[in-house]
């Protein structure tokens, strides 16, 4: 039988007026913004909408990137469109976490905000993360462990590129180590800190207890988790993995690769850009993945859905 997945981008696919069609469009989607604005202080809606130097400092990312997945996911809900399983790259767990109504979202909203001023706070100067194109896991990993320095896989996106992260000068030894390997290109990323490295750990205990106070639900469909690569079905795992999060490797090709397993044969990307459906193209090609961004992209998935 056919299933559908939603799927949630994670930061680096923010730009200036995001979400902002659906905001103009839907009062379901300026309801979610007004809730973010009151869960966290922040106007989000300005954060998002006008041309300002904080959209891309992870602090303020995180929470508008969020906002928008779920004002995006609100209207598609509103519209009837529904999904067997949901799963999220980083931040876009938590898009996750909202599909599958595991936690209100005045709550959701607010650990973002909490997890992104953690992630910026923790290691503020000094961290590195470099996509590495086409080699695969096992030598980005020898390689790595064989540097002198804090450096380990990140993200493994899909095949043929897989982002490590670490202090900046382990990254850059190991990118001309992984260059001498055979990798086709090394290109560092304009990120704010090392992102899923053991240099964050403290960022995650902090999340964790921060996690303590927080009431979770059974998710109402199931999820897929980063670190694991497998559903979460039951709340009573969901605090410890999203505190792991911060600093273990996003496994996204595996959880993608688990939820076609699975049966899942549609996948829709929810949130800004198309980077998702790119990695599912590099994945299996044989799936359909579809993307929504604006208005006119729901429209368009409507008719054909």
């Amino acid at each position: 039988m056919s299933k559908t997945a939603f799927i949630f981008p994670g930061q680096g696919a923010q730009y200036c007026g995001m979400g902002k069609d659906f905001y103009d469009t839907y009062e379901t989607a300026r309801q979610v913004f007004e809730v973010a604005k009151k869960a966290t202080g922040l106007d989000v809606a300005e954060l998002c909408f006008k041309e300002n130097d904080r959209l891309n400092i992870t602090e303020f990312t995180q929470i508008a990137m969020l906002t928008t997945e779920v004002a995006i996911l609100k209207v598609l809900k509103e519209k009837g469109l529904k999904a067997d399983c949901c799963a999220g790259l980083s931040l876009g767990e938590y898009g996750a976490l909202a599909a599958a109504e595991v936690m209100e979202l005045p709550d959701l909203f607010r650990l973002i905000r909490s997890r992104g001023i953690y992630m910026q706070e923790t290691y503020p100067v000094g961290g590195a993360m470099t996509a590495v194109l086409g080699l695969d896991a096992d030598t980005i990993r020898r390689v790595c462990d064989a540097v002198d320095g804090v450096v380990s896989i990140a993200n493994d996106n899909c095949p043929g590129q897989i982002v490590i992260t670490g202090e900046e000068r382990a990254v850059q030894e190991a990118s001309a180590k992984l260059t001498e390997a055979g990798a086709r290109k090394c290109v560092p990323l304009k990120v704010s800190g090392p992102f899923h490295s053991v240099l964050l750990s403290g960022a995650g205990e902090k999340l964790a207890a921060e996690l303590e106070s927080v009431k979770v639900k059974d998710p109402a469909i199931p999820y897929l988790c980063n670190v694991e690569a497998a559903f979460v079905t039951d709340s009573s795992r969901v605090k410890e993995l999203l505190a792991k999060q911060v600093s273990g490797t996003v496994r996204w090709r595996e959880s993608v690769e688990r939820m076609i397993a699975d049966g899942v044969d549609t996948f829709i990307e929810i949130g800004p850009g198309k980077t998702l459906t790119g990695f599912l193209r590099k994945i299996n090609r044989d799936v359909t993945a579809k993307n929504v961004e604006n208005v006119e992209d729901m429209k368009k998935l409507l008719e054909e859905m």
